[in-house]
This record gives structure tokens, C-alpha cells and sequence, in this order.
């Protein structure tokens, strides 16, 4: 029954195709086949004539399938005939078409009806078959197509394939929506059937390479045109049209394989020009560091020390974020290689971050011995300057106390004194001697002090010796014209009977408390050095006692101005008249009381405030919350983001912090402090901190934006980066990594099915560089790279095929036509010469650039 049905449909076919009704069916079918033998350089002229040999037959079906038929017959017997027009049935039924009572006999014999039915049967399989839109296929895929096309265009309803295309509007639209620049649909009419048709002939034929199967007139005189002569006219358009579509994807899909290819290339430009210029600065740094040539002055040395922070201040912190920042790149360029198929970057020798890495701990190191050594030597020349100050002060206090001392001592004033005036000037002398010494011990630290500076070699020893010398000659002249003075006094002794006690009380009082005011006054403006919180302790323990004795110390003076008032109340009571200062003393009330009131006001107070106690929690406080949302998986990567920007700008606010306990730590430097027992921070530890904590908030951000383009790119939804995410932290046992037994536990949880060769092939992409640890980026690239798709070399080349034609090389002209300028040039700068004899002279190789491109290469 089923053989039956398509006799009787066949019959009725080759009855329509044959029926004067249509008579432009041979003229179409006639057209048709010259459209496609054409390429082989031939043509027929009458289709019931021309295929009767079986040659020209043989020959259409090969160019249109674009396959090998066995050789024909070259023999010109009525069996020679036969057995090709049986190879071109035998043909077309082994692409699955049925041929019903159509013969190898009727061919040869010239029916015209199974001529144009097998012809018809050729232009299903060849021309209509094949043509699918949205799972539709052969007359019903050509017909949405159609209405798809011309559904914009005015007066244009495509419902058939015979009378919706009578008046020409639709071919016309076709080629419109197509090709614009071909025709101005506004200036068509719909009254002007014939001129529309013929407008679209001479297009197509023209412009489109569509040969002219149809005759206008008979279109339109006829009330139903022939629907298989229109199928098959349209269907040239499909093809034609379908053919430029696919270039045009082809040539989009280049242009975005050759977009990233060049952007990937400015990435890794950038990062060698980033790395070479932080190398190189490394390089002239560390020379600088190493120099450790000591100056011989204080004022040289704090200079290398200002040079020294200015470097700290100013010149590295650019450098720890060109650092950071190239760290981030490297990260940011090897996963948009991951992503988009290409091989890792692998910078030039000497460039890697793990060789910036090491050239930073280099810097750092030396760096730190630098430091030590500033210290230590501006320690020594601090030393030196203070012991050099302190003895300065003292020559100058024992040189203004001696001034005129000696010229004192050996006048003799005496000779011609009264007895009042003799006994003035012995007591006075007596005071001079307890003066005297007093002074003893001053002078003894003076020569203390120029011993201790030669024995550290202090570059102006020379000018010390020579004051100490001058003093210590002074001193004992002192001692010589002292002791001669008292004797020419004691001579005299028995001639002076009066003494005015008040007078001597007052000078013997004054001038033990002014001296020891002197010392007092020297005590509180001496410069301390001290090295830790203990020797800070008991200077302030020693002042403190140093006030206790304040009060007893203002008894003293009050007890010395008691003796002052009573001179005056005696001389008032008694009416003496006091012309004279007292004869035994050059101090007054008011010297005293002014000494006194300045060393009130002579308490210094040094502190040093450990801010490190409050500033060395906070860091690891916000080491450890950005660790917490690095792998918290209850929100977005957006708000992982979002709550590790909020933590940057706390981190960044928090700065002014680290300033100020710089500046603390520089005036505990110029205090010479250098050891804190109330806290385990030194600047060293806060520093290193501070910077650790700028690196991991910048990587963890730049983590989690290439977990974003990685789940953007791949299409990974966010709950799938949480089950990755969840399953990794389950089985994290070392702190954001996996060991391999780790791993492979975490992959037969998720469902991987492992033996040991799977299991090592897979290690050897997450683990490259077999360190034994599987980190969450690799563990995450390895499972987007399961679920996702990406561009591959096949389908590059397969898209070059396309724009070249299905030739396995491809032109220049091809390349500038198909492709933007700027992808175009990129191409033909990059491909190789094509090696071949059928090509024409520079013809290029796309497969090789394409390769190239998913491979080892210089691209």
C-alpha cells in the first residue's frame, strides 16, 4: 500500500510537472542545473535532451553534493548511456531518496516526464531537504524563513509558494532585508507586478549569481504559478543568503578570538615593562643600602637617617602597591587565559613573581641591617656629642666661677683694712675655701669626661685635651694662691677682733644652697640616654625623689633669707647704715630667689606611649575577618565584594593610626629608646603587618573578581560556586589548600567516579608545579572547566574555512573583506606564508595561526 501511495503521488508529480498549465518548469529545472554546472564549466541547453547520455547528469550531482561518482562510461551505446544514468539514480538513492518508476530507460529514451521528475526529486534532496529554521525542514523551513524575512516590509504576506509571490514584492523584500544597497523597496509598486518580478531577476542574476529561472509574465498571467518552480527559485536565495550569514558569524567569532588574543598580549606587555622597572629599582636600591661608611659628625649621620625615612615615607610605599599591583595583574591575566583556552603566561627569565618576590625579601634584608646600622652608629656619635656637650657645660660653669678668681686671691686688700674689714675679708676667704670645694668634685668629672672621650676616639679629642689642661693648670694655681691668702690672713687674724656673724652665717649658708642649686639647675638640663622602659623607671623614680627634697630644700632658703631680714632689722633696729654688699659673699637675696624659681621651672618629663598594644590587635582582627569573608558562602560574590571593599576603606581610613605611631617610634628613636618591656609590637612587627594586610585585602578582592569573570564567563550560577565553595571548605584542612587525599575525597563526594590514571591527569591540572597542595582558584578553574564550554582550535579553523571559501588557505583580500581593519592587519602581520601549489602568490595559513593561538607560540 505504501509503494502504492507513492506511485500514485509520483505519477501525479510527473503529470504537474509535464502540464501545460506550467510550462516555465523546464525553463527553471533548465536554469537551475546551469546554475550549479556553470561551475563546472559547462551547461545544457534542452533538459530532456541533454541528460540522456548520463555524463552531464553524473557531473550536477557531483558538484552539488560535492562527492565522487564512480567513473562514467565513456562509450556511446544505448548500454553505455544506460549504465551512467544508473549511477546517477544508484546516487541519489544512496542519499535515502525514493525513486518511483523512474528508470535508466526512460532517461536515455528522452520522457520528459521522468527527466523533470528526477530532476525535481534532485532539487528536494540537494536544494530544499536541508533547509531547517527552529526544527521545521525541506518546503516548511523554506516557507518560515521566507515570512521571517519579509515580515517587515509592507504588502508583502508570504503564505504559500505560488500566488503570494505574483507580485514581485517579495522577492524584492527578500533581497532587501539582505542586501539593501540593491534595491529601493519605497519607489515599488504593487500595481506593477511584471516590473517587480523583473527587477528582482535582474538582481539576483546581477548581483546575487542566481540565474533567471522564471518568467515574469508567465507569473503573473498565470492564476496559480507553479509552486516546485518557485520552491526552487527561492531556494537559491536561501542558500545564497544562509551562505553570508554564516560568514558573517565566522568573521564575528575571529574577531573575538583575535580581541582577546590581543588584549591578553597588552596584559603581558605591561606586566614585563611593571616588573623590569621594579627590578630595576630593586637593583639601584640595594647598593645604596649597602653602604655603610660612617660620618664622623651627628649632623652628617641624622641626614643618612633623614635620607633613610624619607626613602620609608616617600619612595617605597608606591613601589609595595606596584608590587602588589603586579601581582594582581599576573593574577588577573593567567585566569583570563584559563578562561578563554590559552596556555599561561610565563614571563621572561627573572620576571616571575616568585623572582620579584625574592628580590623584595632581599631588599627588605638589607633594608633592616641598614637601620640596625644607623642606629648604632648614630648611638655611638650620641654618645660622643653628649659626653662633648657635658663637658663643654662644665668647662664653661668651672671657667665662669674661676673668671677673676685669681686676681682675687692675690691682691692685698688687707694691708690696708680696718680690723672690721680684715676679720671681713678671713671670713670671707673661709667662704671662698668652701666654694673651693665644692667646685673639687666638678673638676674631677671635667677630667673624667676627657679621659672617656679619648678612649672612644672623638674626632676633636685635641680641642678637649687642651681646655682640660688649661683647667686642671688653673685649678691647682687656685689651690697654691688660696692656701697664700689664708696665711697672709691668718697673719693678720689677731688684729681684727670684730666679725659681723651675721654676715659670715649668711655667706656660709648662701653658697652651699647656690651651689647645690647650681648642681640642681645642671641635673634637670643634662640630656638623658636611656634604652628601655627600666632606665625611663628610675630617672623617674629619681626625680620624684629629686622633689621630695624640695621642701627642705625651700627651708634652707627660707632659713637663708631669715638671716637676711635679720641684717636688716638689726641695721634698722640699730640704725646701720649698709653702704656695702656683704663682705663675705657676691650672692644677694635676689640671686637666690631667682635661682631658686628657675629651678622649679627646670623639670623635664619624657614619656614614650606604646601604641602598638592597641594598633598590633586590630591588624590580626582584620587579617582575621577578611579570612572569614574570603570563605563565608552564605552571600553573592557581589557581597563578599562588597564587604571586602567596606573592610579596604576601614583599612585605608585607619592609616592616619600608622602615622602617628611612626611619629611615636621616631621620637623614641631620637630618645634612644629602643626596648619596651610593656609590649610583644615592635614597628618592625606593625609595619610588616600593616603591609601583609594591604597585600591580602588587595588579593582577596582581586580573588573574588576573578571568581566573578570566571562565573560571568563560564555562565556558572551563583549556587554552583557555593556547592564548590561549601565542598572545598569541608574538606580545607590546611587553611585555604587540599592535599591530594583531600582532593580526591572532595572529587568522589561531588560524584567523580576516580581510578588512578583519571586522578593523576587531573592533578596535573590543578597542580602543575607538583607542590603537593590543591588551592581553591585551581580547584575552582578545574571545575569551571568541567561545566563550561569554550572556544576551541577546531572552531577557529573551522571559521577561517569559512570566510576562505572551504580553502585550507586564505587571502589577504579575503582577510581585509571578512574582517574589521584592525583584526584584519593583526591577522595578516601574524600568519605564515601559505606552503603550496594550488594556492596563489600570498595566500596565508590560517590553520597554523589558529593552532598557534591554543598552543606554545611567540604570539
Amino acid at each position: 500500500l505504501e509503494q502504492r501511495r507513492h506511485y500514485i503521488q509520483h505519477n501525479y508529480t510527473l503529470y504537474s510537472l509535464t502540464s501545460d498549465k506550467f510550462p516555465s518548469i523546464p525553463c527553471t529545472f533548465t536554469a537551475w542545473c546551469n546554475s550549479h554546472l556553470r561551475k563546472a564549466g559547462t551547461q545544457i541547453e534542452n533538459i530532456e535532451e541533454d541528460f540522456r547520455n548520463g555524463l552531464k547528469l553524473m557531473l550536477l550531482l557531483e558538484v552539488i553534493s560535492g562527492e565522487r561518482l564512480p567513473r562514467p562510461d565513456k562509450g556511446k551505446m544505448r548500454f553505455h548511456k544506460i549504465a551512467n544514468v544508473n549511477k546517477a539514480l544508484d546516487f541519489i538513492c544512496s542519499k535515502g531518496v525514493k525513486l518511483v518508476s523512474i528508470g535508466a530507460e526512460e532517461i536515455v529514451d528522452g520522457n520528459v516526464k521522468m527527466t523533470l521528475g528526477m530532476i525535481w526529486t534532485i532539487i528536494l534532496r540537494f536544494a530544499i531537504q536541508d533547509i531547517s529554521v527552529e526544527e521545521t525542514s525541506a518546503k516548511e523551513g523554506l516557507l518560515l524563513w521566507c515570512q521571517r524575512k519579509t515580515a517587515p516590509y509592507r504588502n508583502v504576506n508570504v503564505q504559500n509558494f505560488h500566488i503570494s509571490w505574483k507580485d514581485g514584492l517579495a522577492l524584492c523584500a527578500l533581497i532587501h532585508r539582505h542586501r539593501p544597497d540593491l534595491i529601493d523597496y519605497s519607489k515599488l509598486r504593487k500595481d506593477d507586478p511584471i516590473g517587480n518580478l523583473n527587477t528582482a531577476f535582474e538582481v539576483a542574476e546581477k548581483f546575487l549569481d542566481i540565474p533567471k529561472m522564471l518568467d515574469a509574465e508567465d507569473i503573473v498571467n498565470t492564476p496559480k504559478p507553479d509552486e516546485k518552480a518557485i520552491m526552487t527559485y527561492v531556494s537559491c536565495f536561501y542558500h545564497a543568503f544562509a551562505g553570508a550569514e554564516q560568514a558573517e558569524t565566522a568573521a564575528n567569532r575571529i574577531c573575538k578570538v583575535l580581541a582577546v588574543n590581543q588584549e591578553n598580549e597588552k596584559l603581558m606587555e605591561e606586566y614585563e615593562k611593571l616588573a623590569s622597572e621594579l627590578l630595576e629599582w630593586i637593583r639601584r636600591t640595594i647598593p645604596w643600602l649597602e653602604n655603610r661608611v660612617a660620618e664622623q659628625t651627628m649632623q652628617a649621620m641624622q641626614q643618612k637617617l633623614e635620607d633613610f625615612r624619607d626613602y620609608r615615607r616617600v619612595h617605597k610605599p608606591p613601589k609595595v602597591q606596584e608590587k602588589c599591583q603586579l601581582e594582581i595583574n599576573f593574577n588577573t591575566l593567567q585566569t583570563k587565559l584559563r578562561l578563554s583556552n590559552r596556555p599561561a603566561f610565563m614571563p621572561s627569565e627573572g620576571k616571575m613573581v616568585s623572582d620579584i618576590a625574592n628580590a623584595w625579601k632581599g631588599l627588605e634584608q638589607v633594608e633592616k641591617g641598614y637601620e640596625e646600622w644607623l642606629l648604632t652608629e648614630i648611638h655611638r656619635l650620641e654618645r660622643l656629642e653628649h659626653l662633648a656637650e657635658k663637658f663643654r657645660q662644665k668647662c664653661s660653669l668651672h671657667e665662669s666661677w674661676t673668671s677673676g678668681k685669681e686676681e682675687l686671691l692675690v691682691q692685698k686688700d688687707y694691708e690696708s683694712a680696718s680690723l672690721m674689714e680684715v676679720r671681713a675679708l678671713m671670713r670671707k676667704h673661709e667662704a671662698f675655701e668652701s666654694d673651693l670645694a665644692a667646685h673639687q668634685d666638678r673638676v674631677e668629672q671635667i677630667a673624667a669626661i676627657a679621659q672617656e672621650l679619648n678612649e672612644l676616639d672623638f674626632h676633636d679629642s685635641g680641642t678637649i685635651n687642651s681646655r682640660c689642661q688649661g683647667i686642671c693648670d688653673q685649678w691647682d694655681n687656685l689651690g697654691t694662691l688660696t692656701q697664700k691668702r689664708r696665711d697672709s690672713l691668718e697673719r693678720v687674724e689677731k688684729l681684727w677682733e670684730t666679725i659681723d656673724q651675721l654676715f659670715l652665717e649668711f655667706a656660709k649658708r648662701a653658697a652651699p644652697f647656690n651651689n647645690w642649686m647650681d648642681g640642681a639647675m645642671e641635673d634637670l638640663q643634662d640630656m638623658f640616654i636611656v634604652h628601655s622602659i627600666e632606665e625611663i623607671q628610675s630617672l623617674i623614680t629619681a626625680h620624684d625623689q629629686f622633689k621630695a627634697t624640695l621642701p627642705e630644700a625651700d627651708k634652707e632658703r627660707m632659713a637663708t633669707l631669715g638671716i637676711h631680714n635679720e641684717i636688716l632689722k638689726i641695721a634698722q633696729t640699730y640704725g646701720i647704715k649698709l653702704v656695702a654688699e656683704n663682705p663675705y659673699t657676691v650672692l644677694s637675696i635676689q640671686h637666690i630667689n631667682n635661682k631658686w624659681e628657675s629651678v622649679k621651672q627646670l623639670v623635664p618629663m619624657r614619656q614614650f606611649a606604646a601604641q602598638s598594644n592597641i594598633i598590633g590587635p586590630w591588624i590580626q582582627t582584620k587579617m582575621e575577618e577578611i579570612s572569614h569573608v574570603s570563605i563565608d558562602i552564605a552571600g553573592s560574590l557581589e557581597e563578599q565584594m562588597s564587604s571586602l571593599k567596606q573592610c579596604e576603606q576601614n583599612i585605608v581610613n585607619y592609616k592616619s593610626n600608622i602615622d602617628k605611631l611612626e611619629g611615636d617610634h621616631q621620637l623614641s628613636q631620637e630618645g634612644l629608646i629602643f626596648d619596651n618591656k610593656h609590649t610583644n609590637y615592635t614597628m618592625e612587627h606593625i609595619r610588616v603587618g600593616w603591609e601583609q594586610l594591604l597585600t591580602t585585602i588587595a588579593r582577596t578582592i582581586n580573588e573574588v573578581e576573578n571568581q566573578i569573570l570566571t562565573r560571568d564567563a563560564k555562565g556558572i550560577s551563583q549556587e554552583q560556586l557555593n556547592e564548590f565553595r561549601a565542598s572545598f571548605n569541608h574538606f580545607d584542612r590546611r587553611n585555604g589548600m587540599m592535599d591530594p587525599d583531600d582532593f580526591r575525597a572532595c572529587l568522589i563526594s561531588m560524584g567523580y567516579d576516580l581510578g588512578e590514571v583519571e586522578f593523576a591527569r587531573i592533578m596535573t591540572l590543578v597542580d602543575p608545579n607538583n607542590t603537593s597542595v590543591v588551592t581553591f582558584q585551581a580547584f575552582i578553574d578545574f571545575m569551571t572547566r568541567e561545566t563550561a564550554e569554550t572556544d576551541t582550535a577546531e572552531q577557529v579553523i573551522a571559521s577561517f574555512k569559512i570566510l576562505a571559501s572551504d580553502k585550507t588557505y586564505i587571502t589577504v583580500d579575503e582577510l581585509r573583506r571578512e574582517l574589521p581593519p584592525e583584526q584584519a592587519e593583526y591577522c595578516i602581520s601574524r600568519m605564515t606564508k601559505y606552503i603550496g601549489n594550488d594556492a596563489p602568490p600570498g595566500a596565508l595559513d590560517y590553520i597554523s595561526f589558529s593552532s598557534a593561538l591554543y598552543g606554545e607560540s611567540d604570539l
